[in-house]
């Protein structure tokens, strides 16, 4: 096929995808698909030849690629489509204004910004809903996730990084990573819609003086910044500049979803694994168990809620092919309970194993009363400071906005570090769910590398830190939370090179709990290319014709 003949082909069935997301929207329902089969009695076992859980980047990934395939396959999402608008006509609220739709299932929400001027002022009482954005607890780390169709696309910033070349293949030394590099990483770009910031707009808009700012304290420190790609679309970011759109990044929105501008999943890979027809989303179910029946097919039982939370339904599916998209937690905790509860008891015993937060540690800087960062700030980033290259010391510190429509004179960013640690998910009977061993002491060699980064650089501009923005008086690095989760079924151990989980055939795994906790810069794309490598395998090696 040619290029030009995909592209048209793929053209069309993101349209007949997005039709499809409204038509459902519109009509109010959980399942999903371009054959609208919702007056059907349901069947007693909902059977597919593939099922894939989850509707995050790999399983996105994973789907497009069956229904391209021809593969009838179901996907079971357990948060809602995010494709009606509420009662002021927007589908999410703003991070500055947040309400019911910001948090799954929460009276108030969980900014990772607790506090400012150490005041309680940012975090808001909400109703009980199943809202976009959760922060799954542990003893010692937090984890935020999306919540609803297209996973962590409708909460992230959008920055688009493919990983240094070679701490790749450090990190996955049996990989091909010319393949990657030359086929994969491309392929994955591509289908999510990256680009970049016009580097000329950039100098000129008061929307990232933030960004130039903390650019010029890194050079200040004999620093390198590099910008970074997004999939974001920018030319609509400069209509809403110009006034001549309605603003979304320039509106404060960003970790409760955006109404405009951001290439999420629901428009990209979902979007055209719909209009394969034969792909279909059933959402506000959550998988709980699976099991492999004598016939060699997989059984899985998913509890449906409704929007108070409550179960209104148990359901059972059976497929022949699984694929396991449901994030680094969520997969993860799906096999380690199978594996200890005995029904997949073949799973390796490195299954849980490999954990870690990609060395996530947010900090924020006091500058001089000079050096504005700007009342208007883009919620979307687009530069990093990047010291990767000092091996006694490696971080990459994404340049983050923090929106308040105040000048606050505040540098905020989210270093990546390079920390070795590694922690183990573990199965609570008590509960039914896991412990995470990670501690205190694995986070503080996080905080220690960007502390070192970021002395030299208030040294050299003569600033301090914040101390007033994480909720404890005086705390100056937040290091207990994370958005990029990673590993749990590490590829090459608990999977072999594919993705395919060691014990069982036909079963695989295609998230972000394959990379090894830790991968230097915001993990999406590096999730979407592996998938894109599992996917090519699989479909000639392992699916009947």
């Amino acid at each position: 096929m040619t290029a030009k003949l995909m592209q048209r082909q793929l053209t069309r069935r993101h349209i007949l995808g997005m039709a499809a997301l409204q038509t459902a929207a519109a009509a109010g329902l959980t399942r999903i698909g371009l054959q609208s089969a919702q007056a059907v009695e349901p069947a007693a076992v909902d059977n597919a030849p593939a099922i894939v859980v989850g509707s995050g980047y790999g399983a996105a990934v994973a789907a497009l690629r069956l229904g391209q395939a021809g593969i009838r396959t179901i996907m079971i999402e357990m948060g809602r489509l995010w494709n009606t608008p509420g009662s002021d006509g927007k589908v999410f609220c703003s991070t500055a204004n947040p309400d019911q739709r910001s948090m799954w299932f929460r009276t108030r929400t969980e900014a990772p910004l607790a506090t400012f001027l150490w005041l309680d002022v940012v975090n808001k009482d909400i109703s009980l809903y199943p809202g976009v954005l959760d922060r799954v607890r542990f003893a010692n780390m937090s984890v935020f996730v999306g919540r609803g169709v297209g996973g962590g696309s409708l909460v992230n910033g959008c920055m688009a990084v493919t990983p240094l070349k070679s701490y790749f293949a450090e990190q996955f030394p049996t990989v091909d990573a010319d393949e990657m590099y030359g086929t994969y990483f491309p392929r994955a770009n591509s289908m999510l819609g990256v680009n970049t910031v016009d580097p000329t707009w950039f100098e000129s808009t008061e929307w990232y003086r933030f960004s130039r700012i903390s650019r010029k304290h890194a050079q200040n420190t004999g620093l390198r910044t590099t910008f970074v790609p997004s999939t974001y679309d920018f030319a609509y970011m400069q209509k809403e500049a110009a006034g001549t759109a309605t603003k979304s990044a320039l509106a404060q929105e960003v970790i409760y979803g955006n109404n405009h501008g951001k290439r999420s999943l629901d428009k990209t890979y979902l979007a055209a694994a719909l209009g394969t027809g034969k792909v279909t989303i059933n959402t506000m179910e959550r998988v709980r168990a699976v099991s492999r029946a004598s016939d060699g097919t997989y059984v899985l039982t998913a509890d449906r809620v409704n929007d108070a939370g409550t179960v209104v339904e148990t359901k059972q599916y059976s497929c022949t092919y699984l694929f396991l998209g449901g994030g680094s937690l969520g997969t993860t905790e799906l096999l380690v309970r199978a594996r200890d509860t005995g029904t997949l008891p073949a799973l390796d015993a490195s299954v849980g194993a490999g954990w870690g937060p990609n060395g996530n540690t947010m900090l924020g800087r006091a500058n001089h009363l000079w050096d504005t960062v700007g009342a208007n700030q883009s919620t979307m980033p687009v530069m990093g400071i990047d010291d990767w290259a000092n091996t006694a010391n490696p971080v990459f510190a994404e340049i983050a906005p923090l929106p308040t429509g105040l000048e606050h004179w505040v540098s905020l960013y989210l270093a990546i570090t390079k920390n070795p640690q590694r922690a183990t998910f573990t199965y609570n009977s008590a509960t039914g769910g896991v412990n995470l061993g990670w501690t205190a002491a694995q986070s503080a060699v996080s905080s220690g590398m960007a502390k070192k980064l970021f002395d030299r650089i208030n040294s050299a501009n003569t600033t301090i830190y914040r101390t007033d923005l994480f909720g404890s008086t005086n705390r100056t690095f937040a290091d207990d939370f994370t958005y990029h989760p990673l590993g749990g079924c590490v590829l090459g151990r608990a999977t072999d090179n594919y993705g395919r989980v060691k014990g069982y055939s036909k079963l695989y795994v295609t998230d972000g709990s394959l990379v090894p906790g830790s991968i230097g810069v915001n993990p999406f794309v590096t999730i979407t290319a592996l998938a894109e490598r599992t996917m090519a395998r699989v479909l000639v090696e392992d699916t009947a014709p």
